[in-house]
């Protein structure tokens, strides 16, 4: 990895697109290295979850997929609950409480299942119906795409 020198004009460029956007945050990546911007006083919640290993899948994931037989991959699953956007999926309202639900739990409809943070935005996807919970095919802090199966209510 090359030594990494501070580029004022990068700097300046992503404070300028901050203030152009509206965003609080932005990110640049080049060569290896990586350059955050933020504004300050931001009241943003962040979570940072580290990804799993190379050629390893997280333990929910792994445990999910192999529930899956080959033959059923591309049924979906009844009672589903998918995600409705791409972003990284959070169990709990913060790192160290409860979380909403857990495998067994009677949910009613309009309940908050799970967040699913998507641009810096914490969003909770609510139970479309009532019923209990049968799996949790999702870990704490686990990207998710649009449309993956996040937990099953039966």
């Amino acid at each position: 990895m090359s030594k990494f020198e501070i580029n004022e004009e990068i700097i300046r460029t992503l404070a300028g697109l901050l203030d152009e956007t509206g965003l609080s945050e932005i990110e640049y990546e080049s060569q290896g290295h990586r350059l955050r911007v933020s504004r300050a006083g931001g009241m943003a919640q962040q979570f940072y979850a580290a990804p799993p290993a190379a050629g390893t899948a997280a333990p929910a994931q792994a445990s999910a997929l192999a529930a899956i037989a080959p033959a059923e991959a591309d049924q979906p699953l009844v009672g589903a609950i998918n995600s409705p956007m791409v972003g990284t999926a959070y169990l709990a309202s913060e790192p160290g409480t409860p979380p909403f639900v857990k495998v067994g739990d009677m949910v009613t409809e309009g309940q908050t299942l799970l967040i699913i943070e998507a641009m810096k935005v914490m969003n909770e996807l609510k139970s479309p119906r009532s019923g209990k919970v049968s799996q949790i095919m999702v870990s704490d802090g686990q990207p998710v795409e649009f449309g993956e199966p996040l937990l099953v209510i039966e």
